[in-house]
């Protein structure tokens, strides 16, 4: 694998738009992002943690962003040294229920 400049990267940034691709940098930045956190699931789950140990996120967001079910979060966060809160709210245990459901259902 080859290493690209810093240099290298703003002028590629720089020109996409022009390309048709993508109609600003920030587009392309964001589908660039998308794209390597679809592919990279061990990053999804080691941010979704630390949000969720900076009290940024709740256990429910921690588990979209993981792509886990509720029980497989937890033991993430377990096997990590991460507390849990417990003070979930009724809307965030139904939110986290359907996607639960939704889970399964892959």
């Amino acid at each position: 694998m080859f290493e690209i400049s810093d240099n290298l990267i703003k002028m590629e940034l720089k020109v996409i738009p022009s390309t048709g691709f993508y109609k600003t940098e920030e587009e392309f930045v964001k589908e660039a992002i998308n794209t390597l956190l679809a592919a990279r699931k061990d990053l999804r789950i080691t941010i979704a943690c630390e949000l969720y140990k900076r009290d940024e996120i709740s256990l429910g967001r921690a588990c979209e962003i993981a792509s886990l079910n509720i029980e497989e979060m937890k033991e993430v966060l377990y096997k990590r040294g991460i507390k849990r809160r417990v003070n979930v709210s009724l809307e965030e245990m139904e939110n986290m229920a359907e996607k639960a459901v939704e889970l399964a259902r892959r």
